[in-house]
């Protein structure tokens, strides 16, 4: 008769000690997780130094983001490749570290693809090999002096990117002797039944392929004569997106430094690719954000026709020196390309993926409206923390949204209408004396036609992202006020009128 009562005594320690272990892991999670500036809106990891998107590559129902991370400093150093996966591009889990620096050299960046015909013979069982692609920097060899000490080499997953096992046969593309030799980003070019590899080499981009992921030829280079060259070439992208049922090929390029609000930024072109040699015809250089914080962007592999980005939300003027701790950096939100024709000229529009949707409080609303100053303050209760601000006009007309604190500080963000240029002003944004050129308004063209405009913006603890247009113009900017922007206003000097307004707050991610 007192068995159950002695087996409940027993249990209720054990209850107990779960119980405390559960509420302290949550405590600890909510205090890393809610440090001042500590993004609620974009993945970051949990501590220490991380730059450039890795790797990313879907695969069963699962997005695969890996990333350059020091785990050992916040500022840049032996790099690794951080790991985090998600089902929805919104909520991350962090995994263990993917690669670790070796003999070779630190792991620079490169891209994995789903081997799924298993051209590599890296497949076993059944099993699916994922092929990390990646630049191997020997430091040594750079500090000697000499210009081949960065090549590509391959590793291999056989249980969904937790554990990694590199190719004994590295590097599998040896540098012929150019400086800046990295970033591989790896596709499969259907047509031709082959892998094309799109590497930064110095000032251009040379292209290589391979049928099996070891054995690489070059097939052509791009870039020499086109378009920006304040700086290196880095982090490139090879995509088709589609034009009423046309593939219409895109090249993204960042570029360090040289980016049109100085320093970092991706630059792309539109034209051509054969499986051999990719031609463009554009004759003006061309944004995908024109921001001052992003930076070596790519998209997901594995996705079929859809391309989803994402940058690194930084600039390497003052990356490791942002009053951030305990961590640096974050990405910005996953964007979804598309073609947008502008008279006889195609851009690439941007815009945040619809998954935000799902994670968004109801929306205050208001609609067909003039005015000179609205106060969105007195409308909403809760303007602090992540959110989504949407407005549509059918005028063009110079405004600003200003986000602001009850200690001054503000950041705008706006349209002159005599300069044509949308803007994020970060001069009153709080902590700047990091970097003497912080406070600088970055500017922006307006791209689209017409007389109207639809703009979004998406909030952060430190940062908002501008979709203008509908994506043609974006804008990503950072900054660290000294308490959080609980204030947004609307202002314009003459009497503007608004089609619709809308503002969700978003759930916080972690």
């Amino acid at each position: 008769m007192n068995l159950f009562p002695m087996k409940l005594c027993k249990l209720i320690p054990a209850v107990l000690i779960c119980f405390c272990i559960s509420t302290e892991a949550q405590q600890q999670k909510y205090k890393l997780y809610r440090e001042p500036h500590r993004p609620q809106l974009h993945f970051s990891q949990k501590a220490n130094w991380m730059n450039d998107p890795n790797g990313m590559v879907f695969f069963n129902n699962t997005y695969h983001l890996f990333y350059q991370y020091y785990p050992d400093s916040m500022v840049w150093g032996p790099m690794h490749w951080g790991h985090a996966t998600s089902k929805n591009l919104v909520h991350w889990d962090h995994e263990p570290v993917a690669l670790y620096p070796d003999s070779l050299g630190y792991i620079f960046s490169g891209s994995v693809v789903a081997d799924v015909n298993n051209s590599s013979g890296f497949g076993k069982a059944g099993k699916t090999a994922l092929v990390a692609i990646f630049t191997h920097h020997d430091p040594k060899g750079d500090a000697s002096g000499r210009i081949d000490y960065q090549n590509q080499s391959i590793a291999y997953s056989l249980d969904e990117g937790r554990t990694w096992t590199k190719y004994e046969g590295n590097p599998v593309l040896k540098n012929p002797g150019i400086r800046d030799f990295r970033d591989p980003k790896v596709s499969w070019y259907e047509p031709q039944q082959k892998w094309i590899m799109t590497l930064a080499t110095q000032d251009r981009i040379s292209f290589y392929s391979s049928k099996d992921l070891k054995q690489w030829t070059k097939e052509s280079e791009f870039g020499k004569d086109n378009g920006a060259h304040g700086g290196v070439w880095e982090c490139p992208d090879l995509f088709p997106l589609d034009d009423n049922g046309r593939d219409v090929w895109v090249l993204l390029v960042s570029i360090n430094p040289g980016g049109p609000n100085e320093g970092s930024a991706t630059q792309y072109f539109i034209g051509d690719f054969d499986g051999t040699k990719f031609s463009s015809n554009q004759t003006t250089t061309k944004w995908l954000d024109y921001g001052p914080d992003d930076y070596a962007g790519v998209t997901w592999s594995n996705t079929g026709k859809r391309k989803i980005f994402l940058g690194w939300m930084g600039n390497w003027l003052y990356a490791t020196k942002v009053p951030t701790y305990p961590w640096r950096s974050a990405m910005t939100i996953p964007r979804e390309l598309s073609l947008r024709k502008i008279g006889t000229e195609y851009y690439v529009a941007s815009k945040p993926i619809e998954n935000y949707n799902l994670f968004a409080e109801p929306p205050f609303i208001a609609e067909s409206f003039s005015t000179t100053k609205f106060n969105l303050t007195d409308k909403v209760k809760k303007l602090k923390g992540p959110a989504r601000l949407s407005m549509a006009s059918d005028q063009i007309k110079t405004f600003s949204i200003v986000l602001s604190n009850s200690k001054g500080e503000k950041v705008v963000i706006g349209y002159d209408q005599q300069a044509n240029q949308y803007y994020i002003d970060r001069s009153e944004a709080g902590i700047h004396d990091f970097y003497n050129g912080f406070t600088k308004k970055s500017v922006a063209p307006r791209i689209a036609q017409g007389n109207d405009t639809y703009l979004t913006l998406f909030i952060d603890n430190a940062s908002v992202e501008l979709f203008a247009d509908n994506g043609l113009t974006v804008m990503t900017g950072i900054f660290f006020p000294n308490d959080d922007f609980t204030n947004i206003q609307i202002e314009a000097p003459e009497t503007l009128k608004i089609k619709s307004l809308k503002f969700n707050r978003l759930q916080d991610i972690w």
